[in-house]
Formats: C-alpha cells, structure tokens, sequence
C-alpha cells in the first residue's frame, strides 16, 4: 500500500457520500507498500480502506478482484470485503483513478513471523486454494515467466549501479529458469503477494488476508514457494528450515502436495525470488517524484537467490 495520488478531504468527503457509511470522520494515507494509493476512511460507522490502483494493475482486472473477495468471503476466509454504494457498485473513478472501497479488518501484521506464524500461514494459505476452486472468473499470471524478460529489459542497463555483477546474476537465473521452469501442475486461485504484511494476525492466530490485487491463476505450488520466499528467511539471508518445515506441514495437513509439486518446489521457489527481485528493482530504479513511498530492497531477493541457487530438493526447504 502507499500514496501515488493526492485526494483532497473535499473530494474524499464526496466520494464517502455516495456510499450508506455515514459521514467522513477522517482519513489518512497509507505509506507502506509500492503499488496502489491507500487511505484508512474513519466514518461515523465504521473504518475503511479506500485504494486508487495505479502502475500495474490493469482496469480491466478489478472485477476478478473484487469478485474473488466476496467469493471467499462467502466461503469462511476472513479478508476485506467491497463496499457497495447506493446503487451497488463497487468499483468507482475518482481523481482519475478507478477506485474502490473495502471494509477494514482487524489484527496487525508482523515484522518478524515465527514458526507459529507460519504454520498458521500454510493452513490459511491451503484453505485459500480450497476456497478458491469454484471461483468462475480467471486472470493469467502477468508476472509468471513470460512477464519476466520485460522486467529484464527495464532493468538491466542500471542493474549493475544497485550491485555490481547483479545483470549477469539476473541473466543466468532467468537462462536456468526458462529451461527448467514445470508445466502442468495443479493449478487454481492464487494469491501471488501473500507476505507478512497482507497477513493480519490477532495474536498467535491469524485473523485475515489481504489485498488480493496480484490474486491470479497459477500454479498452486508457486503460491507456497512464494510464502517460502517471503516467510522463512531470517534478517541475515539464511532460511529457517524450521520455518519452512511449518509452512509446508500446515499446509499440507489441508491439502498434500503431488509428487510433481514436491519436485519442483526447488525450482518454483527459485523463480518466485527472481519475480520479485525484477519487480523491486525496476520500483527501485523509478521511484515517481513526490511518492509518500520507500520502495522495497531489490538486493533481499539477491541474497536469498544465492540459498535457492544451491537447493536441490524440498527437503532443503524442510518438506519432510
């Protein structure tokens, strides 16, 4: 979440008047995170978060999003849900964004997850696959492996000023990728960002997802490497096989791994850590002027790409 598009308290004001919701309290913009303008809406019944998308998401989208949401909701799975206005829309133009209203959880994020946190993960993140299964409408993955070689291209000539030698890394990773990334695994729903930050917790137990606006159909395992990614490491680039042993054991208390998906988790760990080294770097790299923004280190995702580099099997990710 961040702040690309300034919204005048007028303009919020009107805008909160075309929903049932009460009248506008206040409202602050949200500077953490690098894709869309967020701000929390306090009214007189209730909080909300507003989001103007901007940068990669395609308008055309937004009805898989907002739909998943209220077809997971329905389902048991805690996350936000849109708000209608007056005459049942959910999505909305404003400052000439497309915009959209949600409701507003409860719980915070945590910094730095522990092994309980993870294993809540592996089951909330199986019972997301579940819950998804009879979703009727599908988004392809943009930024899968054919969405990566753009990214490359982008990048590549200012690669070397964020650390020398990161373009040739870059290169062999996605040579490597190309030839050995797996087709016909199981597929369905995904999340595709579920970091720490989209993971509300009330405690140890985790009380709700959010921002699905990455949500796509793919591979079912490349949602799990890209928790992996993003849960097990700790601060100095090692990874916490205790972690993953968690992740992917809750996980797969809800729903087992094929062989397949076993075998190749090496593999789609790898390149989950390569989609988002691309993304951050090109973030880094074009920064837009004047963003309440601080974009995310490209060079994480170059530390944790020297561990899968070297993982041969699940068992280097603690599958048991």
């Amino acid at each position: 979440m961040a702040v690309y598009t300034e919204v005048s308290d007028a303009e919020l004001s009107a805008f909160v008047d075309r929903y049932d919701i009460g009248r506008l309290l206040s409202a602050k913009g949200i500077a953490e995170g690098v894709e869309n303008s967020n701000f929390l809406l306090q009214t007189e019944r209730a909080f909300f978060i507003l989001t103007l998308y901007e940068k990669r998401v395609n308008e055309a989208d937004l009805p898989f999003f907002v739909g998943l949401m209220e077809h997971l909701s329905e389902r048991g799975i805690t996350c936000p849900q849109p708000v209608h206005d007056r005459e049942g829309q959910t999505l909305q133009r404003l400052n000439g964004r497309p915009a959209a209203m949600v409701t507003f959880l409860s719980g915070m994020s945590v910094s730095r997850p522990g092994v309980g946190h993870c294993a809540e993960l592996g089951r909330a993140l199986a019972q997301f696959h579940a819950a998804g299964a009879d979703f009727k409408l599908t988004r392809a993955n943009a930024l899968s492996l054919d969405g990566w070689r753009p990214l490359i291209d982008q990048s590549q000539a200012r690669a070397d000023s964020v650390s020398p030698g990161l373009a040739a890394r870059i290169g062999a990773d996605f040579a490597f990728l190309e030839q050995a990334w797996p087709r016909g695994l199981p597929a369905g729903v995904i999340h595709a960002d579920l970091f720490p930050n989209n993971v509300f917790f009330l405690g140890e137990r985790l009380s709700g997802l959010i921002d699905f606006y990455f949500a796509c159909n793919d591979a079912l395992a490349y949602d799990l490497a890209i928790c992996l990614n993003a849960w097990c490491f700790e601060a100095d680039g090692s990874f916490n096989i205790t972690k993953g042993q968690e992740l992917i054991g809750a996980y797969e208390s809800v729903r087992p791994l094929t062989p397949a998906e076993v075998d190749a988790l090496p593999v789609l760990a790898r390149g989950a850590g390569l989609r988002f080294l691309l993304t951050r770097l090109v973030d880094w790299l074009n920064v837009p002027p004047g963003a309440l923004v601080k974009p995310l280190d490209p060079l994480e995702y170059d530390r944790k790409l020297g561990f899968h580099r070297h993982a041969a099997t699940a068992a280097d990710y603690g599958r048991a």
